[in-house]
């Protein structure tokens, strides 16, 4: 990244720095460059679901590539007059006048407002061979990957809920306990009556033919269990690091499913001036939520910048005197027009 392209025209800080440039952070700049605030979006170029095929569950674009929406969404932006670039954020600083967004290479950007929409790191089981078809033939997501799998061989790594779930698209589900897995007699009698096969024992392994396709789950016992597609459960993690010198506060995900950003419903993180949105906040927002996210969160910078601009405004004013002449002139010119200080022409006194 070229540091002129960090500088906004004409030197001013910018309205909004928007780090991340998915779903949650282009809806974001989308919105927030409607409403004519400067943005900036820094954007590594690395999206968590750049494996998959298509984006689904999106009204009007349904099972479009991934990457393509972003492409979309980068020239959306871009047409409103907000920036895109390719970069990396390494920290951000805070201080009276706002933030410092400092990126890997050493450049720096002024802004006044701050939306993290960084996403999360699948922190995947340590099972040899998995992490390479991560997004292809092994997967997390019913909603969305579940109807593209329907019907075929569907492995299910240690986790009962993702059994119930992935039992709903195919008659052929297997649970693989593997390590550290227990089932409670209620959830071993509700596997039985749905048909779902349990198979005791550590994964250690994938089979995959000639043509690079998953054939099956390798046991330590040396069995070869069939299956066409493997369902793990990842543990989320915040892309959050760069963070640390503003005092944001992380948590665990209620159902504890990973660590997040805490925030509220707006998306504010409690710092002042620090909006969040996306996986970084919300582990299981998919493709809509991410966006309808980014959404809130833009119109709760633009509130808040309105009013930062309005309470500037009047102190201006009140610097040059509340009844000073220049004032009290433009005042009047605004409401009274011709018609300031209540004279009308003079009467003709002829």
């Amino acid at each position: 990244m070229r540091e002129f392209e960090l500088i906004r025209d004409g030197g001013q800080p910018w309205d909004v720095v928007v780090v991340g440039g998915g779903t949650a952070g282009l809806s974001g700049a989308l919105n927030l460059a409607r409403v004519r605030r400067s943005v900036l979006v820094i954007d590594k170029g690395e999206p968590r679901n750049a494996p998959a095929t298509g984006a689904h569950g999106l009204l009007g674009r349904e099972g479009i590539s991934p990457l393509e929406l972003l492409r979309l969404g980068r020239e959306e932006v871009a047409s409103y007059g907000g920036r895109v670039v390719s970069g990396q954020v390494a920290g951000i600083s805070q201080d009276d006048a706002g933030f410092w967004v400092v990126t890997e290479g050493g450049q720096r950007v002024r802004t006044r407002r701050v939306l993290v929409t960084t996403g999360l790191v699948d922190a995947l089981p340590d099972v040899p061979g998995l992490a390479e078809r991560w997004g292809r033939d092994v997967l997390h997501c019913v909603y969305c990957h579940g109807w593209e799998v329907q019907d075929k061989l569907i492995g299910v790594l240690g986790n009962f809920h993702q059994a119930l779930l992935f039992r709903q698209m195919s008659k052929d589900v297997t649970l693989f306990l593997h390590t550290g897995t227990t089932l409670t007699d209620e959830q071993w009698e509700q596997l039985a009556a749905l048909g779902v096969s349990v198979v005791d024992g550590a994964a250690t392994g994938l089979e995959v033919n000639g043509q690079d396709q998953l054939t099956g789950v390798r046991l330590a016992s040396g069995k070869v269990v069939p299956v066409q597609e493997l369902v793990v459960a990842p543990r989320f993690l915040a892309r959050a690091g760069f963070l640390r010198d503003l005092g944001v506060t992380m948590q665990e995900h209620p159902m504890d499913l990973g660590e997040q950003l805490r925030v509220d419903a707006s998306g504010f993180t409690g710092v002042p001036g620090v909006w969040a949105a996306g996986n970084v906040s919300d582990v299981l927002a998919g493709v809509p939520v991410a966006a309808a996210a980014g959404t809130t969160a833009a119109a709760a910078i633009h509130m808040d910048l309105l009013k930062a601009d309005a309470e500037a405004a009047a102190r201006a004013a009140k610097g040059g005197g509340v009844f000073s002449g220049a004032m009290e002139a433009e005042v009047s010119r605004r409401v009274l027009g011709s018609r300031a200080h209540g004279l009308g022409p003079l009467p003709d006194t002829n």
